[in-house]
């Protein structure tokens, strides 16, 4: 039996997320009916993570294992042909057999885009967040700052989830602003529910001066969600990299 990691990207426009729920549409539940239709067997994926209703993905990693013999390089034209147009598998390798998409992520990275303009832009309607006011991005770049490191993430997660721990590690926060967009990539070893969007949501009150850049620290080591900002909504949040080592790691083009 073969563990086979799989590249895909997905518009979670009309899905109620990655993971698998009773009667409700989800990416896995229709990545596994386009798999086992393939493999001519029932197929079980694990995913690298549980984005939520709405949420994009431009790179996901998913594994699972089977007995058909059909190539890896075959798989992904014959998996789309099944898939609708919203959910594309880029392509599959074959894994060690300990490889896990979630386990074995070392960290991933979320963008959040902000649509900043005065009139809003139908296309980017379900794709990004329309904030009509002037973004203070000069004083959200000193705020994010503040979320690199080791820290108690507690203040900026919703509860949902259980999780032995809410400290994580964020690699790097950037804001960057190109035109009307501004995009705002948390890159960390995890990410608590909802800490992406909340991580954001915090950013933006700080550009509205609810509180200061030099408030976070003091904020994130008082651990009260009610202190920091909103959680935004989800059609601005894409997964945009994750990192695996080894042959996963080469296909995901992250290392």
């Amino acid at each position: 039996m073969n563990n086979i990691a799989i590249r895909l990207m997905y518009d979670g426009t009309q899905y109620h997320g990655w993971q698998m729920q009773k009667e409700m549409q989800t990416v896995q539940g229709t990545l596994e009916e386009a798999l086992s239709r393939v493999c001519g067997h029932n197929v079980k994926v694990s995913g690298c993570g549980r984005t939520d209703a709405g949420v994009h993905a431009e790179t996901y990693c998913a594994n699972f294992k089977t007995q058909s013999r059909i190539p890896p390089d075959r798989l992904p034209l014959a998996v789309n042909s099944l898939l609708p147009p919203d959910i594309a598998v880029q392509s599959a390798v074959i894994a060690p057999d300990g490889f896990d998409a979630n386990l074995s992520c070392i960290k991933k990275e979320y963008t959040y885009r902000i649509f900043n303009a005065k009139i809003r832009n139908p296309f980017y309607s379900k794709r990004t967040h329309f904030y009509p006011k002037a973004l203070d991005i000069p004083a959200m770049k000193k705020a994010a700052a503040h979320f690199v490191g080791t820290h108690d993430f507690a203040a900026v997660r919703s509860v949902g989830t259980e999780t032995k721990t809410t400290v994580r590690t964020v690699h790097w926060y950037e804001v960057e602003s190109i035109g009307g967009m501004v995009e705002l990539r948390a890159c960390a070893n995890g990410f608590l529910y909802n800490m992406a969007r909340a991580m954001a949501g915090t950013l933006l009150y700080v550009s509205e001066g609810k509180i200061t850049p030099d408030d976070l620290p003091n904020l994130l080591e008082l651990r009260d969600r009610s202190l920091t900002g909103p959680t935004v909504p989800p059609h601005g949040l894409y997964l945009t990299r994750i990192w695996y080592a080894g042959q996963v790691g080469e296909m995901m083009g992250s290392l």
